[in-house]
């Protein structure tokens, strides 16, 4: 029988084995990477543009490009291309990022023909018809104008234009007139420079068969499409940090506060990143992080706070955010510098540091579990200009920082000078 008053025994893991993709050029030049993992007779297109909000002339541009895609085609109406994916059992994703554009399709094999159809004609014949456009804007105002109401989204507003200021993509806050100047040739000038095979990458993923990457090569890679083929330029932009330590978004009527904490830090090519990820896990990381075991279970100001850096090019952001009562929104930011200054001054131990490597080793397990996440790892590690041994040395660096690094990198990379603290609520007195 199965003693469950003993704990399992904690195995930290050996090596982690990550599935490398098989990369080709198709005869237009597009590159074509390929991990062909799983059972099930599934596959995902990933096709990338190399168009995001560091490209735009205007606010929202690429993220309207990107979303009327599916709105209607030269062959196909909104209504036509949604009842067809969901005939055929697809699924169709659009994104954007700061410098990406993705259109990604989810296909069962047996019907790959029928909505690789579709999925071209989304990617090169798009409309952007005036119509299905006007009911989409007036969605987001809408959803904006509810986001607005809320306290976590204006202190997250808040805090990016205060650490990068106007003139930075990050620091752009959209209002809600810049949705009225979208418009069809807004979008049509934004996927005419950035849509074509000369800005292309694809990623093939699941049960991928050669038929498979032949279908996908004589749609997509036999000829060029698109207008221009250009490539973008490298767009470089430097942050202008607002003066000042404590900023405030008023909501009168708020019944807690939301509080941000941050600073712009390290981006992801910096040779500390790694080690220092393992710091920003083992202070708000996890459910077992320094600030959730004070500041929620010892002191209870709150149902959870977490830590973290966000990337972006040429930097990151790193951020503590939380919500708690409005009484408590001081006392709780003077127990996040604590921390802070706890990890600049104390070693961690070596059972904690266990600890937080094994979650963040199981963490990483599970993200490289199966096809699909393989695919979304190597399509982050290649946009983001890494390194393909990037995996390896990123489970190196959990496994052999120690408790001395730890203190350094704090002390480092955790100014509490250059902290911005944002507070978004209702003003006490």
């Amino acid at each position: 029988m199965l003693d469950r008053s003993i704990q399992p025994f904690i195995r930290e893991p050996e090596q982690l084995e990550v599935l490398s993709p098989e990369r080709r050029v198709m005869p237009n030049g597009i590159p074509l990477y390929i991990l062909n993992a799983g059972d099930n007779e599934v596959v995902r297109i990933d096709l990338l543009m190399e168009g995001g909000r560091w490209q735009q002339t205007q606010r929202l541009q690429a993220l309207f490009t990107n979303r009327m895609l599916r709105e209607g085609t030269r062959c196909y109406s909104a209504a036509a291309i949604a009842e067809k994916l969901d005939y055929y059992g697809a699924w169709l994703e659009l994104s954007s990022s700061s410098e990406y554009a993705y259109i990604t399709l989810y296909s069962l094999n047996k019907y790959l023909p029928e909505t690789l159809d579709i999925f071209e004609s989304i990617v090169k014949e798009p409309l952007f018809p005036e119509k299905e456009l006007g009911v989409i804007v007036d969605n987001n105002i809408q959803q904006f104008l509810v986001n607005s109401s809320k306290v976590d989204f204006l202190a997250h507003r808040t805090l990016i234009n205060a650490v990068y200021g106007d003139k930075h993509p990050c620091g752009q806050l959209v209002q809600e007139e810049d949705y009225h100047l979208i418009n069809p040739s807004v979008l049509q000038s934004f996927y005419d420079r950035y849509y074509h095979s000369g800005n292309c990458s694809i990623y093939l993923s699941g049960k991928v068969s050669e038929d498979t990457i032949r279908r996908v090569e004589v749609i997509f890679g036999s000829e060029p499409f698109g207008k221009g083929f250009l490539r973008p330029e490298k767009s470089i932009y430097v942050p202008v940090t607002s003066p000042g330590k404590r900023f405030f978004a008023e909501r009168a009527d708020a019944m807690q506060s939301a509080v941000r904490i941050g600073m712009i830090s390290l981006d992801r090519r910096h040779p500390d990143y790694m080690k220092a990820r393992v710091l920003v896990t083992l202070l708000g990381g996890y459910f077992g992080s320094r600030l959730m075991s004070n500041i929620r279970e010892e002191k209870g100001y709150t149902y959870g706070i977490s830590a973290g850096i966000m990337p972006y090019p040429d930097s990151g952001l790193f951020v503590i955010n939380t919500e708690t009562a409005n009484e408590f929104v001081e006392p709780l930011i003077k127990e996040v510098y604590h921390e802070i200054d706890r990890l600049q001054n104390v070693l961690v131990s070596n059972e904690e540091l266990a600890m937080v490597r094994n979650y963040m080793l199981g963490d990483m397990c599970r993200s490289y579990e199966s096809a699909f996440s393989l695919a979304d790892a190597w399509i982050f590690i290649h946009t983001s200009g890494l390194s393909n041994s990037y995996v390896m040395d990123a489970v190196d660096a959990v496994k052999t920082v120690t408790p001395d690094e730890i203190r350094e990198l704090a002390s480092q990379h955790l100014c509490k000078e250059t902290l911005k603290e944002v507070v978004s609520g209702k003003k006490m007195s």
